[in-house]
């Protein structure tokens, strides 16, 4: 089977804003959008990295909108951004990691469990064989996700010259 060159994630089109589908989903919660709920929206999305807790927390003490909250506050807005469908949370080497999930396309990843990089890329391929595997068990698929773990180029490389000096 051919792989594709272009792994590259395409744009979906959506109707809100990913702060405006916040804002409707914590209305249909009882719940109302507070400056640092606001706060948080706007800064994760303007960024597009993957990122935990942690890192959003040091990112919104460099914005004056961001300074004022704490951190049950970012931790209680994360969960809340999984459950309105703006982010996807994901458990890598024992931590928690956040990607945006509102207006981008259906992808998976590679993971390095050396230098913890996370590379998203897309396959017409993955989706024909997930396709044919829920067909072949009578089941409609509707997304998938897939995390390959492994070693990137540079960890492999940095391992190989390691165990090399260590022979000499």
């Amino acid at each position: 089977m051919a792989v594709a060159a272009d792994f590259s994630l395409g744009k979906v089109d959506v109707a809100l804003t990913p702060q405006a589908r916040f804002a409707e989903f914590l209305q249909t919660k009882g719940k109302r959008i507070t400056k640092q709920r606001r706060a948080i929206v706007d800064h994760v999305c303007g960024h597009h990295e993957h990122f935990d807790a942690e890192q959003l927390l040091e990112g919104l003490r460099r914005t004056p909108a961001g300074a004022r909250a704490s951190r049950p506050t970012v931790y209680r807005t994360l969960a809340e951004m999984v459950d309105a469908g703006l982010l996807r949370k994901m458990v890598l080497g024992g931590r928690a990691v956040y990607e945006h999930d509102y207006g981008y396309p259906q992808h998976d990843h590679l993971y390095c469990t050396g230098c913890h990089q996370l590379i998203e890329f897309s396959s017409d391929e993955l989706t024909r064989i997930r396709d044919a595997v829920a067909a072949r068990h009578r089941f409609r698929a509707e997304s998938h996700r897939l995390i390959i773990s492994g070693l990137c180029f540079d960890c492999r490389s940095n391992r190989s010259r390691s165990r090399h000096q260590d022979r000499v």
